[in-house]
């Protein structure tokens, strides 16, 4: 079996989305004074490699602790769209399909290219990562949606486009330029849609967050700033599998994201606890 790492290191330099706080890491003990190391690390659960949990993006969504391992880990796809997205682009169910085969169910991993300008990268530049990186449209979370996608990551800083967040009110400044580019306001540019919650039925019309808002009512949660050996394994299929703490209440957490190739059937089977062979 071969196992390749898609997980940027972590790190008290490792950024937080924006406006979020980054990582505080210290020590509270060390060998000489207490013949022992301890360190404590105190961050937003959006740091690093993460997977956000339904409850992040809806209410009553489950937490970390309630995600069963046949959803974390399955087989799934690492696509390659850098070729066809860039700055401030829009990623259709396209730009998914053209190179690898998707099938209903899978987990998807997707090569933007902006994995280039992540913390410590050689062309680092992190107001263009986080803030002008290509995400999903309203169209992506419906075909997710209807392909009953597991769970999908992105070597972004969101599984949505960043002036389709709240971004565009915390940096007028990029949402100006943005328009700039796009030629039209971003109510034009990223229109207006419609989901039903999940719980109450209530029909609800939204112009933010739909990767967010409207996936995540049918379960399509998202991984953020994947990265580590990504590049090495584009346009291939494999079994993809997520490693988040079990956190009761958690609405998220960092994790390890790891492909793993030659393993036999193309199946995952979760086991229990007291079960005989």
């Amino acid at each position: 079996m071969r196992v390749v790492d898609m997980t940027h290191p972590y790190s008290i330099h490792t950024p937080g989305w924006v406006g979020y706080a980054g990582n505080k890491m210290y020590y509270t003990q060390n060998l000489q004074t207490n013949q022992i190391v301890s360190q404590r690390i105190e961050s937003s659960l959006h740091t690093g490699t993460h997977l956000d949990g339904p409850m992040h993006g809806t209410d009553g969504g489950l937490d970390m602790a309630s995600l069963p391992l046949d959803k974390l880990i399955h087989p799934g796809a690492i696509v390659d769209v850098s070729d066809v997205v860039s700055d401030w682009d829009l990623i259709e169910p396209e730009h998914i399909t053209r190179n690898v085969e998707i099938k209903k169910g899978d987990i998807l991993i997707i090569h933007t290219g902006f994995i280039d300008y992540y913390q410590d990268m050689p062309r680092q530049d992190l107001v263009r990562y986080f803030t002008m990186h290509p995400g999903g449209s309203a169209r992506l979370a419906e075909w997710m949606a209807d392909m009953e996608i597991r769970w999908w990551g992105i070597d972004a800083g969101s599984g949505d486009h960043p002036m389709n967040t709240t971004i565009r009110n915390m940096r007028p400044d990029l949402l100006k330029k943005f328009e700039e580019h796009v030629g039209m306001s971003y109510k034009e540019f990223f229109g207006e849609y419609t989901y039903t919650h999940h719980m109450s039925g209530r029909e609800i019309t939204s112009d933010i967050f739909p990767m967010h808002h409207l996936a995540f009512q049918d379960g399509c949660i998202h991984a953020e700033n994947v990265g580590g050996d990504l590049k090495s394994v584009l346009n291939q299929r494999a079994i993809i599998g997520a490693f988040p703490w079990k956190i009761e209440g958690g609405e998220a957490c960092p994790c390890r994201i790891m492909a793993f190739f030659d393993c036999g059937p193309d199946e995952v089977i979760e086991g229990f606890a007291g079960t005989s062979a």
